[in-house]
């Protein structure tokens, strides 16, 4: 099959299996979802990495060094800056071939490949004795980051029941935000290398998890190995399951989603087209939120509130509200909608950042902000719950909700890898508009970005919650 083909690139290809009439037990997909998401926990603290150990590698002051003379190497600024991006390099590279090789050997065995660039990047970064090596490691570990976008999402989509769709479905970033967390916790209290050999730890586990999981029941059924499907979907599911009618209903959706897509259908097609464009502009305004500006300005923000907290406690802070919130996103997708969690987030977003642009403007100019300390810190808190709760998970998911099955592959891989060219563009730039734009215009610049973000999901982005591919299709097509 072409790595084109449906089940190749996207992360959230398939709906999850609809329950059989038989008796079903929900404690091994949770078990497998939680072992396949030690890949996410893995990109999480490759994310973050960055954050403490940059801290402890570039001085603040380019002509002083002191402090950190017991370091074997410095990096300039521009060098630092270069560690960060590099990962969105590696990503981009990833996803392509872990779709590939997802339909080639299994999401199993692919899922626990994973490790092996995971382990070879943190070898490199641990032992390296310079700019090159931290290169080369972040490139390595951005493969790996990428490839689990694609693969891990893909196979838990695979394996859960209709009835934990949503809970399941936001495992990935979840367990994303919980790898963030970690680095943020141990890294700010622990040398960048030790901090490094800790997070090879989550690789390990990845593999060792990956011999309890059995292989999806989807690729299984998509080889002709239908009985070891069976087999697995009885893991899976409980011993009472009905897995005649999901294997029989696994086949037909196979059945039906065996073309081929070419790129032109992306665009001839006025349903696929507006299906298409969605999920780029969703991923768009997902990194033009600022979210990296605003984790960036963490510790000031809570130092100009008037804050006492050392700024290690003030990143702890922050990934604690992300892993929260996410988790409470995992839950309200299903019961609130797409469209609303969407709005709330660009809607408040914005506002926050222009509030932190104003601020920082009056900071500037000298105006006493004493009686407003209190006003930063609730927008850099409101700001981060808002975007945990729309636009960090549910861009991934409706990405999957909103093409049909025929180009999902194809539209999901390019949508992926323009949401890793924008990290790049966005981590590169950062410092650049800091510089030239001053912290005003930068969250300004931002913040202009999510209040037109708000008018476009308001009135191009469907409601996907509930509905069926082909209702979708309709709306996108103008069928309502």
């Amino acid at each position: 099959m072409s790595s084109n083909a449906p089940g190749a690139t996207n992360p959230m290809l398939y709906d999850p299996i609809p329950e059989g009439q038989g008796s079903t037990s929900k404690r091994n997909q949770f078990v497998a979802a939680l072992g396949i998401c030690m890949a996410a926990v893995s990109g999480g603290t490759a994310l973050a990495w960055t954050s403490p150990v940059l801290a402890q590698l570039v001085p603040a002051n380019q002509s002083d060094t002191s402090g950190l003379e017991h370091e074997s190497f410095l990096l300039t600024t521009d060098e630092g800056s270069w560690v960060g991006a590099f990962l969105a390099v590696g990503a981009f590279l990833g996803a392509l071939p872990a779709g590939y090789l997802a339909e080639k050997i299994g999401r199993k065995y692919t899922t626990m490949s994973l490790a092996v660039p995971y382990l070879i990047s943190w070898a490199l970064i641990i032992f390296a004795n310079g700019a090159g090596m931290l290169y080369a490691g972040r490139i390595v570990i951005g493969i790996a980051t990428g490839a689990s976008c694609v693969v891990a999402p893909m196979f838990i989509s695979e394996v859960a029941e209709t009835s934990i769709r949503g809970a399941l479905g936001a495992f990935f970033q979840l367990h994303l935000t919980v790898g963030i967390l970690f680095v943020y916790a141990v890294g700010s209290y622990t040398h960048w290398v030790t901090l490094s050999i800790l997070c090879a730890i989550f690789p390990v586990l990845l593999i060792v998890a990956m011999f309890i999981v059995p292989e999806s029941p989807v690729y299984l059924v998509k080889k002709g190995r239908r009985i070891d499907a069976g087999v697995a979907l009885k893991w899976f599911w409980g011993p009472n399951a009905d897995t005649q009618s999901a294997l029989q209903t696994i086949q037909s959706d196979l059945d039906a989603a065996s073309g081929e897509a070419k790129v032109s259908d992306l665009f001839t097609n006025a349903t696929n087209r507006a299906a298409l464009f969605i999920s780029l502009l969703l991923m768009f305004f997902q990194q033009f939120s600022g979210i990296n500006a605003v984790i960036f300005y963490t510790a000031p923000i809570f130092q100009s509130a008037g804050s006492t907290m050392d700024p290690a406690v003030c990143s702890i802070v922050v990934g604690v509200v992300q892993v929260v919130m996410t988790l409470a996103s995992s839950v309200l997708i299903d019961k609130a909608g797409r469209r609303i969690l969407l709005l709330q987030s660009s809607f408040i977003m914005g506002a926050c950042l222009i509030v932190l642009g104003v601020y920082f403007k009056m900071q500037n100019d000298k105006v006493d902000v004493s009686n407003i300390g209190w006003l930063p810190l609730a927008s850099v808190v409101l700001f981060i719950v808002s975007f945990s709760l729309g636009f960090g998970p549910i861009p991934w998911m409706m990405m999957g909700e909103l093409c049909a099955p025929d180009i999902k592959g194809l539209a999901s891989a390019l949508a992926v890898m323009f949401n890793w060219t924008l990290v790049f563009l966005v981590t590169k730039s950062f410092g650049t508009m800091q510089e030239l734009l001053g912290s005003d215009w930068t969250f300004w610049f931002f913040g202009a970005w999510m209040m037109l973000c708000t008018v476009y999901v308001f009135i191009k982005v469907p409601e996907t919650k509930g509905k069926t591919n082909a209702q979708i299709q309709a709306i996108l097509g103008g069928k309502k």
